[in-house]
């Protein structure tokens, strides 16, 4: 068992302290079904080493919980014949995130499901390019990935 957190639910789901519907275990992630899907089949994938969100994993460790969901997606959209799926992260409450646990979730996703949708806005003149500048300048000073 790697790094966890005495109470955080995904730790005790890894730990087989909580039982759950497994789909893909290897020694570093752990993929499960949600217990409450937005579209059945909707899995979690989850590194075993407790880590906070995107923010708080190493590469190494994102690039495995990615590759994981790349290899459940296509099972997902063929068992449940959802023809698309969405693979999001949630990090922090302000965005959804309710377990302080990195996980992706991989969504199978149907034309007329009515789920997810986003509201686009729209950018002043010349606001997305002094955006996209402050970004550039505060990435050149934090630590390299």
């Amino acid at each position: 068992m790697h790094n966890t957190s005495m109470d955080c639910i995904f730790c005790k789901i890894i730990a087989r302290k909580i039982p759950s519907d497994i789909v893909y275990e290897d020694d570093d992630v752990l993929a499960i079904l949600d217990i409450a899907p937005i579209n059945p089949g909707h899995t979690l994938v989850i590194p075993k080493r407790h880590v906070r969100d995107l923010l708080d994993v190493s590469p190494e460790a994102a690039a495995k919980v990615i590759s994981v969901a790349q290899r459940i997606a296509p099972a997902l959209l063929k068992v449940t014949g959802a023809p698309a799926f969405n693979c999001s992260i949630n990090n922090g409450p302000a965005s959804g995130q309710v377990v302080m646990h990195l996980h992706v979730h991989v969504i199978p996703r149907h034309p007329s499901d009515g789920l997810i949708s986003w509201v686009h806005g729209k950018y002043e003149p010349g606001e997305s390019a002094a955006l996209a500048q402050r970004i550039v300048a505060a990435m050149a000073v934090m630590p390299k990935v």
